[in-house]
């Protein structure tokens, strides 16, 4: 019988270092393969991704739906799986939980990303975003980055003070803000893991601040307002997860940004990137390459 591990199993199976690690691990093989990804709407304004990735030894392929009507409901607005296959073989592996693949993987990216940009990793961190990908995020940057620090910002009050104490259960300080551009004053680091319905974040950052922005991941998604974009793109650096982001970071080109012209993850993993002062914005949009990542780690843990 092929495992089919449960939330609570997959999450087991994916911790955020070793994660992130396999992350850099993906941008560097050369064999991995990551066809386009298939996004098709549903009824009801829901879509379907379909996403396959490969290497020499795996091939994955999530299949997830993405509901934004089941936001404030009992039902997640993600939910899906991750099926991996052996590729000598052809047999099926290990079927993992899509939503928290999705959740983990994003957020370890997010951690490689700061590890390798962030000019001051220490934090304060200010998570805007109170949801899964918010908590996500938290537990990878207090266990990647030993950030000891976190200011949360959400449009529910009653989901912030959640997200502070958990926070608090692993040990930080943590505090909720009725106003994030105030917080981001003080916070050389910044996540924003929205819906990606609105602008969520206007200020301008400290010249030694980091933000990973990834809740937008179509055209017509955005958190961040176009002046906070071209604002990086000026005096910092823009740095985007993948090349399909030039037709997917909303944020980027809402702001009439030339997205061509910003340096990949990959580059930069590789050191083929230049290197840039000033602050910095990692752009994230997902990538089934990630989910690779994911299922290299969790096989690797399956003995």
């Amino acid at each position: 019988m092929t495992p089919l591990l449960d939330p609570h199993r997959t999450a087991q199976r994916l911790p955020y270092l070793p994660l992130a690690e396999a992350v850099a691990g993906v941008l560097r093989d050369a064999s991995v393969q990551v066809p386009p990804r298939l996004v098709q709407a549903l009824p009801g304004g829901g879509s379907l991704f379909v996403m396959p990735a490969l290497d020499a030894r795996m091939a994955i392929t999530k299949l997830i739906t993405f509901t934004p009507a089941n936001a404030g409901t009992q039902r997640a607005i993600i939910q899906g799986d991750v099926v991996v296959f052996d590729v000598a073989t052809g047999e099926r592996r290990l079927v993992l939980d899509g939503p928290t693949v999705t959740a983990r993987r994003t957020a370890a990216v997010s951690l490689l990303a700061a590890q390798r940009l962030a000019p001051n990793p220490r934090g304060p961190l200010l998570i805007v975003g109170a949801g899964v990908q918010g908590l996500a995020h938290l537990e990878a940057f207090a266990e990647g980055l030993n950030v000891t620090e976190v200011v949360v910002a959400s449009r529910s009050q009653a989901s912030a003070e959640s997200l502070v104490q958990k926070a608090r259960a692993l040990g930080l300080r943590a505090r909720a803000t009725a106003d994030a551009n105030a917080a981001l004053a003080d916070c050389p680091l910044a996540v924003t893991c929205t819906p990606a319905r609105e602008v969520v974040l206007r200020a301008l950052p400290r010249e030694d601040g980091f933000i990973a922005a990834v809740g937008a991941f179509t055209p017509s998604m955005v958190e961040l307002a176009p002046r906070l974009c071209r604002h990086f793109a000026e005096l910092g650096r823009v740095v985007v997860d993948t090349p399909d982001a030039t037709h997917e970071a909303g944020d980027l080109l809402q702001a009439g940004l030339d997205v061509t012209a910003f340096a990949s993850l990959g580059e930069v993993v590789r050191g083929s990137a230049a290197a840039g002062e000033g602050p910095v914005l990692f752009k994230s949009c997902g990538w089934a390459g990630w989910d690779l990542a994911a299922a290299r780690v969790a096989v690797a843990g399956d003995g």
